[in-house]
């Protein structure tokens, strides 16, 4: 037999395998593709039957129960006044609290807690959720232990109820001996010096003298409800666990008769079926409250990789919008807390940092003063946050946007309290995806709940309460939101763009890297489609005549819709992040095949950092760059393209 033959028919088999294999490829992605689309819809229309079946009247609550358990009318009768502790609760509501009525579903919770069942109650952010559980204790024999995840939280609390003269204790680690020995020696006492007992998980998983007391006091009688604040926290599928959290099942197997309550502002079915199996709870009753704060309004404004620039920005919006009044600034790390409270000391604003690594006597102090308005701003690290209740910030700011959508929304939540109104602010930059990307990239669905949030920064088209809408399993309509977020206030800005040939440009780049075993950086992609990447990739493709903004836009656009994905590589010192083709990249090379996105003209639309001129590069912004592969911004781009997918689809997390 001939070699040469030989050779060009194998040659040629290898051609037909590999174009077949190529078909096969783009079938696969369209299946894909068409999947994705009928599970979206498919949950569509299962929110809609629910909504429509929803025996419940309530447009702006829920409360979801086992049919066999209790009766929708024996639930409804837990929002009357007849109960055997009715007048006491309404006395301590007025002459404690100093309130004049409940908030809506307030008192069913407080009812159902009081006659002894065990509730989770899901509420958000300011509504009340811990008069659920305060007024309770107050008008029960003995005392109530409430474990919360933060020490802020405890001591927020703890301030608020000793100023309205109500005892309450706190136990954590910092905690003295003498105190302690104090609050253990008061659980057993006959007349309980205090009401509430409020302790951390580490503390119940830990400390066996506290599991000791707490039998004697339960065997007393004295232990009369057990409150786990921030309930999602026992969930690897919430979107903040803790794993001390899964060791408080001991607490129900052991004070079986005590009433359990579980409080959180973010919690979807399934996280709250996890935490009933992890806290040992059957058939707790669920009170569900809408996510919706009609007094909060949505935005998210352009990052500029200029640190002056940025700082400047967020300078005349706490100077001019928000002069002498009250807020949070939300930064990504610990130096970057302490980087922009200087900055901004600098710019005479009295700004403290807050977070983990500060000793916590200067935690405890920093809070305080700005519970007291004798400083106007925080900026926290998420360290801060859970359970604040200072009523009247008027303003949260995200330097860097959130890890997901869930934690966004527990943190923009601090905001308006008081229910006036109040701003939550996203600064959206390309560089952070990648950033954030390398630390959650370790979590449960972290990278996907990521996504999630970039798809939120980078809608121009849906009301941004209807994406957060789909996270807490609600339907929603758009008219509700009042034009309290910028895609609604400027709906009809937007147009469409079909971005088909830059996702082939794109595409090509990442592959042919790929046939040179080169792993692309979402910086190096950028740059080589400009232009300025590495010489033997600039040769073999096309550059692109967009902004440097345009062509971040576009990548994360590609991102988010499956065209590229995500790879990572890992050093005893840093996680770098890499892009490589997606699931549906194969379908680039149909002709018939189209990419359209959303997108603001230029100079409409949200607000846009514009950069300053002259400024360099700040160290911050060089090493997060160095670090996972981002790019900053040309300085030359007086405003940013702000892209969404056509149509956007946020995914729901695989749980």
């Amino acid at each position: 037999m001939d070699s040469g033959v030989g050779t060009k028919d194998v040659q040629a088999e290898l051609d037909l395998v590999e174009a077949e294999l190529e078909q096969v490829e783009l079938q696969v992605a369209e299946l894909l593709e068409k999947q994705a689309q009928l599970t979206s819809r498919k949950s569509a229309l299962l929110l809609q039957l629910e909504e429509a079946c929803d025996a419940i009247g309530s447009s702006s609550s829920t409360t979801s129960v086992p049919k066999w358990t209790m009766s929708r009318q024996v639930l409804q009768s837990y929002d009357g006044s007849d109960f055997p502790w009715s007048k006491e609760v309404e006395h301590h509501l007025k002459s404690s609290f100093g309130l004049s009525k409940f908030r809506p579903l307030q008192l069913r919770a407080v009812n159902l807690t009081m006659a002894g069942n065990d509730v989770f109650l899901v509420m958000p952010t300011g509504r009340g959720k811990s008069l659920c559980f305060q007024l309770p204790a107050v008008c029960s024999k003995g005392f109530t232990l409430v474990i919360t995840p933060l020490v802020s939280l405890m001591e927020d609390q703890i301030m608020h109820l000793k100023s309205v003269g109500i005892p309450a204790v706190m136990l954590n680690a910092s905690s003295s001996k003498e105190h302690s020995k104090l609050v253990m020696a008061g659980m057993t006492d006959v007349k309980v010096p205090f009401k509430m007992v409020y302790v951390t998980p580490e503390k119940v998983a830990k400390s066996k003298l506290l599991m000791s007391r707490l039998e004697k006091a339960y065997n007393a009688k004295l232990l009369s409800r057990i409150v786990v604040d921030e309930v999602h926290c026992c969930s690897q599928w919430g979107h903040d666990f803790r794993p001390d959290y899964k060791l408080l099942g001991i607490l129900k197997r052991q004070f079986q008769s005590v009433p359990l309550f579980g409080l959180t502002a973010t919690a979807t079915s399934s996280v709250l079926k996890d935490c009933e199996k992890i806290l040992c709870v059957e058939q707790p009753v669920t009170i569900t409250a809408s996510f919706n704060r009609t007094n909060l309004f949505y935005e998210v404004r352009n990052k500029d990789s200029d640190s002056d620039a940025l700082m400047s920005d967020i300078t005349s919006l706490i100077k001019d919008k928000y002069k002498n009044q009250s807020g949070i600034v939300y930064v990504f790390s610990q130096k970057d807390a302490e980087m922009v409270s200087s900055e901004l000391k600098k710019r005479d604003i009295l700004a403290y940092p807050y977070h983990a690594n500060m000793d916590p006597e200067d935690k405890s102090q920093v809070h305080c003063r700005w519970s007291s308005n004798k400083i106007q701003v925080v900026v926290a690290t998420v360290a801060f946050g859970m359970g604040i209740d200072k009523p009247d910030v008027r303003f949260v700011i995200h330097h860097t946007m959130s890890k997901s959508v869930e934690n966004y929304y527990q943190e923009s939540g601090r905001a308006g309290r008081d229910d006036l109104p109040a701003d939550c602010i996203i600064y959206f930059g390309f560089a952070d995806i990648f950033r954030i990307s390398t630390m959650v990239v370790m979590e449960n669905a972290g990278y996907q709940k990521l996504l999630q949030m970039v798809a939120y920064c980078q809608n121009v088209d849906r009301c941004r309460r209807s994406l957060m809408a789909v996270h807490f399993d609600e339907v929603w309509d758009n008219e509700r939101c009042n034009q309290m977020c910028d895609t609604c206030r400027h709906k009809k800005g937007y147009t469409s763009m079909d971005i088909t040939q830059h996702a082939r440009q794109v595409v090509l780049i990442v592959e042919q890297a790929e046939s040179m075993n080169e792993k692309v950086t979402p910086l190096k992609l950028v740059e080589t489609w400009m232009g300025r990447g590495p010489a033997k990739l600039r040769k073999m493709i096309q550059t692109t005549a967009l902004s440097r903004l345009q062509a971040e836009a576009v990548i994360v656009s590609l991102l988010l819709q499956g065209y590229l994905r995500e790879d990572y590589s890992f050093t005893p010192y840093t996680t770098y992040f890499y892009l490589k083709l997606g699931r549906k990249a194969p379908l680039l090379k149909k002709e018939t095949h189209t990419v359209k996105i959303n997108m603001w003209p230029a100079g409409d639309g949200p607000s846009v950092v514009k950069p300053a001129t002259g400024k360099g590069k700040s160290k911050e912004e060089k090493r997060s760059v160095q670090s996972s592969g981002d790019s900053h911004v040309s300085k030359k781009v007086k405003t940013r393209l702000c892209l969404s997918p056509q149509p956007l689809q946020t995914q729901k997390t695989s749980q």
